[in-house]
């Protein structure tokens, strides 16, 4: 089969012929129908080696979904032909926070030397993806596998990261996405879905500014030297209660900081390498930092679920398999609309 592989740090991926694999005790063959391109795939590529816990070579692609295809021995409640979304964050599954569902924040990650499918281990962006345990699979129901497979990253991030700061979205209150690409696309239909603040995007891009008020943001407002004080002023010198960074960069997260109020939270989930140096009036009072990662499998039945009822979609560009490296050259020049799939069976 095809498959679109990391060989080596900071260097292009490749396309290569590799085995089928065979699913073992316990493990399922996926029958990939999207794999989302995600932007933390081109640190991947750009990262110098020995930043990250793993080694290539391994297939990309950590947000996927498609159809069972072949079962391992032992494995019981899944069907051939059945549609499921993969849970991307891989643990032992043995430890409190994989007992939880949290596998996201597995306590044996270090030992494991891996962080799931794409990210270490083979991923989705091959015409067959193997999952080392049925846990790891979540039924789709109706929804279509190439338009959902975003929902367990491009959705689960912002839902794990918006939903710890739910109680500080009262009537009256304001939360502001910074990028608003493949996840905060995203981020602005959970938070419209879940809370009554008023939804505030910001992106150096028009369309995505428009693609944001489309998808429910009350306010877009263009990145720039201007932006902290049209936010200052749209709430009433204040600042927001949740400041969501999908960005990270040293000036989304200096901007963040910026518009911020009293016991608020600012919540970095980007990984474009800013730093924030902190101390006595960095932040207003009270303020919290956080860097959230990814989320648990319970909250991606919950993403599934705002999904199905309609409450949320991703917008998607797909991609044959063989135009992988198309997806990546359109999300480093920033022309993607929502989320670049690519579908390796068409």
């Amino acid at each position: 089969m095809k498959a679109y592989q990391l060989i080596a740090w900071q260097s292009q991926p490749e396309l290569r012929d590799v085995p089928v694999p065979e699913p073992g005790p316990g493990q399922v063959l996926i029958k990939i129908a999207g794999a989302g391109a995600c932007h933390s795939d081109l640190h991947l590529m750009e990262w110098p080696p020995g930043t990250m816990g793993f080694d290539p070579p391994f297939t990309l692609g950590h947000e996927n979904a498609g159809w069972v295809e072949a079962i391992g021995a032992g494995v019981e409640g899944l069907q051939s032909g059945e549609a499921v979304a993969v849970y991307g964050p891989w643990g032992c599954g043995r430890c409190r926070s994989c007992r939880l569902s949290a596998e996201n924040y597995c306590e044996r990650q270090a030992e494991i030397g891996a962080f799931g499918g794409g990210l270490g281990l083979d991923g989705g962006m091959a015409e067959y993806m193997l999952v080392p345990h049925s846990r790891l699979l979540l039924p789709l129901g109706d929804l279509d596998p190439r338009d959902a497979a975003p929902l367990s990253d491009a959705a689960l991030t912002p839902y794990h990261a918006i939903k710890r700061s739910l109680h500080l979205l009262v009537p009256g209150s304001t939360a502001v996405v910074i990028g608003v690409g493949g996840l905060g696309h995203m981020g602005v239909q959970i938070l419209r879905a879940l809370s009554p603040a008023r939804i505030v995007a910001v992106d150096i891009s028009a369309e995505k500014l428009r693609l944001a008020r489309e998808v429910g943001a009350d306010e877009a407002i263009e990145a720039g030297s201007e932006a902290a004080a049209e936010i200052r002023e749209l709430t009433a010198g204040l600042g927001a209660e949740l400041v969501v960074d999908m960005v990270g960069s040293e000036d989304s997260i200096a901007l963040a900081a910026q518009v911020a109020r009293f016991e608020s939270q600012v919540t970095v989930v980007g990984l474009a390498g800013g730093k924030f140096e902190f101390g006595f009036g960095a932040l207003p009072f009270e303020a919290q930092l956080t860097i959230p990662y990814w989320g648990s499998a319970v909250e991606l039945a919950e993403v599934l679920d705002l999904a199905r009822a309609g409450k949320i979609r991703a917008h998607v560009e797909r991609f044959e398999l063989d135009r992988a490296g198309d997806a990546y050259a359109r999300m480093r020049e920033g022309s993607l609309e929502g989320r670049a799939v690519i579908c390796p069976h068409g």
